[in-house]
């Protein structure tokens, strides 16, 4: 990979796995304009899908493709140009666009294995990923409850899963879990350690000197002082204050229904949600189509856009490819914001 120092000739290589083959990200990823980001895409895809969806689709997909690769490794030679390459891995069975098959699971997980190796490896500057249907990949065998926690396991690290739209940035203290087990998976140590990865994530990949991290309570009004539970006094609060003791700019516990209000949240550059349902319907209200999502904590960087698989959408050519677009801008500014932190 060039040295990021060469700035006037870097051009980033960011992998790009489309997720559930029936669903949109096939769609978005033959919509790709490489006159309008500086950066080269490589599409880990089978490369037979992607012209069958540009065709059905209308989408002028062989004039934006530079080369299709078989293996990885040949492209640590990828000419440092704006672009579209392929990484062709196959399908395991044909694709009919809005129709789910168990059989293609192990495909997309390739795909997003085969990226994230990649990642690891100074191949690519970082990954974008498509959606991708979990029951379809755990009907097929395989426990996966999503992109954040596969991609932990597979770079033995722990991340932290923050959305972001203009204006307002969204983590949360547990990702895809039930809500039965929400309150039992929130320890002080987990919640120390999520609090810590999102600081030095916000310093690191975002140049924030001083983050300011609002944390909301788990219970209504963050548990009344007791009287609606008890998490906060046992657990958050606690954690809150031996942080602030570290330095740590932390404002809380709030009640999630006062933290959002437009007047508060100009005094955080981040909120914490304890959930994933606390705080991202409000994220995806404000900025849907044009929102993305980051994983902090792990050792590349890694967005991904805010949306489903849309499988009702998928080869009708009306899909809106603005989070893929967004997703791309920000994995653009993360390489460049970490490179320059680093020097």
């Amino acid at each position: 990979m060039t040295n990021i120092n060469t700035r006037s000739q870097f051009v980033p290589k960011i992998a790009i796995t489309p997720g559930e083959p029936a669903g949109i990200g096939i769609d978005l990823v033959t919509m790709l304009k490489t006159h309008m980001i500086k950066a080269n895409f490589v599409i880990i895809a089978d490369q037979r899908l992607l012209e069958q969806r540009s065709v059905q689709l209308k989408a002028p997909w062989n004039k934006d493709t530079n080369q299709v690769f078989y293996d990885i490794n040949a492209l640590k030679n990828l000419p440092m140009q704006p672009g579209v390459t392929i990484l062709h891995v196959p399908i395991d069975t044909e694709v009919i666009p809005g129709q789910l098959n168990p059989k293609n699971a192990k495909y997309v997980l390739n795909t997003i294995d085969i990226a994230c190796n990649g990642c690891m490896n100074k191949i690519f500057d970082a990954m974008v990923t498509g959606p991708v249907h979990k029951g379809i990949i755990n009907q097929a065998g395989y426990q996966f409850t999503g992109h954040t926690e596969w991609l932990a396991a597979r770079s033995h690290s722990k991340p932290v899963m923050m959305l972001v739209t203009p204006g307002l940035r969204v983590a949360m203290v547990t990702t895809h879990l039930p809500v039965a087990k929400i309150s039992a998976a929130i320890t002080k140590t987990h919640l120390k350690a999520v609090i810590n990865i999102l600081y030095n994530g916000l310093y690191t990949n975002f140049n924030i000197s001083q983050p300011r991290i609002a944390v909301c309570g788990l219970n209504p009004h963050a548990g009344e002082d007791g009287h609606m539970g008890t998490e906060e006094q046992d657990v958050i609060i606690p954690v809150l204050e031996q942080l602030r003791a570290q330095g740590l700019n932390l404002i809380g516990p709030l009640s999630a229904d006062s933290a959002f209000t437009p007047h508060n949240l100009q005094q955080f550059d981040v909120v914490l949600t304890m959930y994933h349902d606390q705080g991202l319907p409000v994220l995806k209200h404000i900025g849907f189509s044009n929102a993305a999502n980051i994983t902090l904590g792990l050792p590349f960087i890694r967005v991904s856009v805010d949306h489903g698989t849309a499988i009702h959408l998928a080869g009708t050519g009306l899909v809106n490819a603005g989070s893929l677009n967004y997703a791309i801008e920000i994995a653009m500014e993360l390489i460049s914001k970490t490179a320059c932190h680093k020097q």
